[in-house]
């Protein structure tokens, strides 16, 4: 904007600079060219005052061998027909020309301005050059240059200056509201010194919104986090009772059937307020007082190995593949190794059997990355960002076990971590990626 701004103000400079020295130019040219006809018109009268047309034609030939021809023409064509001065007018189909009656010139170049009246029974023409008109063209043309260009070049550098640091202000708010819609709600407008009032009013305004938003989640991450706490300890009651009252009733029965249905669903509510738990706690950020150097090959290593006899009972292909070297990252390995598994355990759980999946590290840079990869079905590019929410689920995985926790999980570890989760197409399948930064 202040670049174009800048441009803006140029360009209305020179238009009026351009109206400015042309109307200048204008009167200029007008006023000179009227001292020129008040001079013929007094050269006239002084040729008026000879009592004769001899005498005309002796001041004409003694006024003209002082005059600079390229001045002043001076012709006198007396009653018989002869010429005097220093130049004849001659006309032809292209207009008046003066033509030279000195034997070395032939005529005479440029514009000039001239009064003709008879006299004497003879003709005189008295002719002075517009030499300083045209001039004058070239002389206000530079003026033009001279005014305009400087004032161009320091237009546009400060054009250039403001440009450039209102682009970083912009920069700067961009950055914070980049950070916001990836979910950092702490993120705010560094707002600096020298900041427009516009843009200060902005970034307040922004920052106003972000701690409302942010008040606004720590509340409902609150409330969540006190329901799934205070009803953890009556379920726990409620499974201890059915245990009992499970231990009392034969196998065979409906009744007992029918108990451990209920088992089953106390346990899966109890995963669920498990899962809200631990995503609370995450989110808050405790546990980064425990980070420390992690290699992310061993624990890789240990994970697969953890899993590898559970998905070769179901024909799944789990392989790690990482370089030789160690792969160390700072964060909390207990985190680090379920967000792996819970990577692992929904590949496993949203793949038919017999399908792949492919854990492997990837070294670029100062970043290294963790990918977990299937050939499943995988997700449409439309809902990949919803099943990153807490208790989503998918349609087809409405009749699957599974609470929809795990991928939120992985993004809450992820982002303590100062890492980045991707969602990918592995064609086919989906192609999960964690990039930490080193």
């Amino acid at each position: 904007m202040p670049l174009r701004l800048a441009m803006l103000l140029v360009a209305l400079f020179a238009v009026v600079s351009l109206l400015s020295l042309a109307a200048s130019y204008a009167v200029t040219q007008s006023s000179f060219e009227q001292t020129i006809r008040a001079d013929l018109r007094q050269d006239l009268a002084g040729f008026r005052a000879a009592p004769t047309a001899r005498a005309v034609a002796l001041l004409v030939e003694a006024e003209s061998r002082e005059a600079d021809p390229d001045r002043l023409i001076l012709s006198y064509i007396s009653p018989t027909g002869r010429i005097y001065g220093n130049g004849a007018i001659a006309r032809d189909d292209e207009g008046f020309h003066i033509v030279s009656l000195d034997g070395a010139r032939t005529g005479y170049e440029g514009d000039y301005l001239s009064l003709t009246d008879a006299l004497y029974g003879g003709v005189i023409t008295i002719a002075r050059s517009r030499a300083e008109i045209v001039a004058l063209r070239g002389v206000f043309l530079n003026i033009l240059w001279i005014s305009l260009i400087p004032t161009v070049l320091i237009a546009l550098s400060g054009g250039l200056f403001l440009a450039r640091r209102s682009k970083r202000h912009v920069e700067v708010v961009g950055a914070a509201l980049d950070r916001m819609t990836s979910g950092d709600l702490g993120a705010r407008v560094d707002i600096g010194p020298r900041w427009s009032e516009d843009l200060v009013q902005i970034g307040g305004k922004l920052n106003q919104m972000a701690g409302a938003q942010e008040g606004q989640m720590r509340a409902l991450r609150g409330v969540s986090s006190d329901i799934a706490h205070d009803l953890k300890t009556p379920l726990q009651r409620v499974g201890l009772y059915l245990e009992d009252l499970r231990g009392q009733l034969d196998d065979e029965a409906a009744e007992a059937i029918l108990a451990d249905k209920m088992q089953g669903e106390l346990d899966d509510m109890g995963r669920v307020f498990e899962g809200l738990l631990q995503l609370a706690q995450v989110e808050a950020g405790s546990p980064k007082a425990r980070f420390a150097p992690v290699d992310l090959v061993a624990l890789g290593s240990t994970v697969t190995e953890m899993f590898e006899p559970t998905l070769s009972g179901t024909g799944h292909r789990l392989s790690f593949e990482h370089p030789a070297d160690e792969m160390i990252v700072q964060g909390d390995r207990a985190l680090l190794g379920q967000m792996l598994s819970n990577l692992i355990e929904n590949a496993h759980r949203h793949t038919p059997q017999g399908s792949e999946i492919k854990v492997s590290l990837e070294q670029s840079g100062g970043a290294c990355t963790l990918i977990v990869a299937d050939n499943g079905p995988g997700i449409d590019p439309d809902e990949r960002d919803k099943v990153l929410h807490r208790l989503y689920r998918l349609d087809r995985s409405r009749n699957t076990p599974g609470h929809g926790l795990g991928l939120s999980l992985v993004e809450a570890v992820a982002t303590l971590h100062d890492a980045r989760l991707e969602l990918h197409d592995n064609r086919p399948g989906l192609r999960v990626e964690v990039r930490f930064r080193r």
